[in-house]
């Protein structure tokens, strides 16, 4: 039997320029939990970025300090007596 090779296309796409990041590790932002995670971690957003908070329902605003920052997403802890209840 014979092989065949199917050809390779060219990826497509391209040249795509990365957004800087809006946040930075340690600083402290004010946020609203638009929806939840898998996980049931918060989701909240800066200027699209997004940022898991562990413990938070849809719903809550409050101020979080950003532990740690990758280049899709950020995970940060509510602040104490920012108003989470």
């Amino acid at each position: 039997m014979e092989k065949r090779f199917r050809r390779r296309r060219p990826a497509s796409g391209g040249f795509r320029p990365i957004k800087p990041i809006p946040v930075a590790v340690g600083e402290e932002y004010d946020v609203e939990i638009e929806s939840l995670g898998s996980r049931g971690d918060g989701i909240a957003r800066i200027e699209g970025f997004v940022i898991f908070v562990r413990g938070t329902k849809v719903g809550d605003k409050l101020r979080v300090k950003i532990d740690s920052v990758s280049r899709r997403f950020a995970v940060a802890v509510p602040v104490a007596g920012s108003g989470e209840e």
